[in-house]
């Protein structure tokens, strides 16, 4: 049955690793990578806007930037991973096919692939939150328990975006992934402006996103205050990953094991 609860073991780490292992060959360009459009949004938004706007919730417009940025960067790794990379491996190459021909189940497959996606996501969002530490924009150690959130945050977006890979029949599909909802999200969320700007209905459309409850738990964090509502955001970031990846599952049932 395809929407059966997921059946998963430790052989979902033997995913995680042969991807981890892949990776690594091109570990440096890919982290360049990373770091490279969240820097130029950063420093150009930042600066440039930051002459025009002296303040935003008590702190400079470049310091609330880069908060959000940190969040933004993790979805983005976290979706071009299960998206791009992953529909290369279920489609192109079959290497999902190979691994299934040694004791692996689907499932695992799918659970190895999330939890790498969700990897690799937290690598760009900690080096993002290492870079806006060394250049001031962080007030506080606390700003290291944000870590776990970056982590959920990836593994959030690695469910969603293997949702949408296991359905795809082409790259091109990712296009209306990224432009109905990816897209629309980073404006919505807090990312580049306080939420309360927001008209009310349209602010109650973007507090069901999960970037909005990603960036209310590592804003404040940065700045060396405890979020609000930590129980709240953490359980709607985890509620939204379980459904996705239970979700993507069955989908990836349907397309590889009919």
């Amino acid at each position: 049955m395809n929407f059966a609860p997921p059946a998963l073991s430790s052989r979902a780490l033997a995913v995680w690793r042969r991807n981890f292992l892949v990776w690594r060959k091109l570990a440096l360009p890919s982290l360049l990578g990373n770091l490279a459009d969240p820097m130029i949004y950063l420093f150009g938004l930042g600066y440039g806007l930051g002459g025009l706007v002296p303040e935003v919730q008590g702190v400079s417009y470049i310091a609330f930037l880069a908060a959000g940025t940190v969040c933004a960067s993790t979805m983005n790794a976290a979706s071009f991973e299960a998206l791009y990379s992953g529909f290369s491996r279920m489609h192109v190459q079959r290497t999902w096919e190979a691994i299934m021909n040694a004791p692996v189940s689907l499932d695992d497959v799918v659970a190895g692939e999330c939890l790498w996606a969700a990897t690799k996501a937290t690598i760009s969002g900690a080096a993002i939150l290492l870079v806006i530490a060394l250049l001031g924009f962080v007030s506080s150690p606390l700003a290291l328990a944000a870590l776990p959130v970056i982590f959920l945050t990836g593994l959030c977006f690695a469910a969603l975006g293997l949702t949408v890979t296991v359905v795809s029949p082409s790259y091109d599909f990712f296009m209306y992934y990224f432009t109905l909802f990816i897209t629309p999200m980073v404006l919505l969320s807090g990312v580049f402006f306080p939420m309360d700007q927001l008209p009310a209905a349209v602010r109650t459309m973007a507090d069901v996103l999960p970037l909005t409850h990603a960036v209310d738990l590592v804003r404040p964090l940065a700045f060396g205050e405890l979020p609000e509502n930590i129980f709240t955001h953490c359980a709607v970031l985890l509620g939204i990953t379980l459904v996705a990846f239970w979700l993507a599952v069955a989908l990836a049932r349907r397309r590889l094991l009919k």
